[in-house]
This record gives structure tokens, C-alpha cells and sequence, in this order.
């Protein structure tokens, strides 16, 4: 069974109820799910901004995943991968990096719908519907 990183995309989808959040609903609950820290933080974040409660959606995120909080380490490398792939894709945010780095030292997937995890060859997409 495949692990998977769930991204914000992925998470805020799934909140949301949406055709992608069902779709992505048996990689989340399949137990073998995990979420970076910065993850939580930007989905609590989106969540609370649009007058929805936060605890819910960091109830379902602790309790549906593994949280990730990596050690210094870890966050050089976050710095390096997002340094390098910053060069060729300009959009491509530290918090992208964070789960790419969380997917590459799990050995898993990220589960995302973003577009600027296109063509990375540890992601796996979901759809085109973009969360602002």
C-alpha cells in the first residue's frame, strides 16, 4: 500500500467535500497518510480566513494523518530542494518544498491538485481546481 503526503490542496479539498476531496478520501483514510507540520499551518490558516472552524479541520488533519515535524536537518534540506527548484519554477512555495522533502525522506507521495507540483515525478495529481 502506497504512503502518501497530503498537501493543502489535497486537505482542503477533502474539508471541503468536494468531487476531488472524495477522490483523495481513500489515500487519507487509508491509514497510511501523513502531513507535514507547515501543512496544518497553512490549511488552519486558509480555514479560519474563510470563517470556518479551525479545530474541526485540525481534528481531521491529526487525526486522519501523521504529523511530520522534521528536525534541522530536515529543514536544510527543505532549503536546498526548495532553492533548487525555486531556479526553474518561480511559484513553487516553501511550503511545496516542505511536503516534497516530507514525501522524499518517507519514500511516499505527495497527494496534491496543485499546479505547481506538475511533472514532479513523487506527486500525484488530482485535478486542475486551484485553492487561493
Amino acid at each position: 500500500m502506497s504512503r502518501y503526503v497530503i498537501d493543502s490542496w489535497a486537505w482542503m479539498e477533502y474539508l471541503d467535500g468536494s468531487e476531488l476531496g472524495r477522490k483523495a478520501k481513500p489515500s487519507i483514510e487509508s491509514g497510511n497518510a501523513f502531513t507535514n507540520v507547515v501543512t496544518i499551518a497553512e490549511v488552519v490558516s486558509r480555514i479560519n480566513r474563510a470563517g470556518r472552524d479551525a479545530g474541526i479541520a485540525f481534528d481531521s488533519i491529526t487525526s486522519l494523518s501523521k504529523v511530520i515535524v522534521g528536525d534541522k536537518n530536515f529543514a536544510k534540506n527543505t532549503g536546498l530542494l526548495h532553492s533548487s527548484i525555486k531556479k526553474r519554477r518561480p511559484n513553487f512555495s516553501l511550503a511545496d518544498a516542505f511536503v516534497l522533502q516530507t514525501a522524499k525522506s518517507l519514500n511516499a507521495r505527495v497527494l496534491t491538485g496543485d499546479s505547481d507540483f506538475e511533472g514532479i515525478k513523487e506527486a500525484d495529481m488530482l485535478g486542475k481546481k486551484k485553492h487561493k
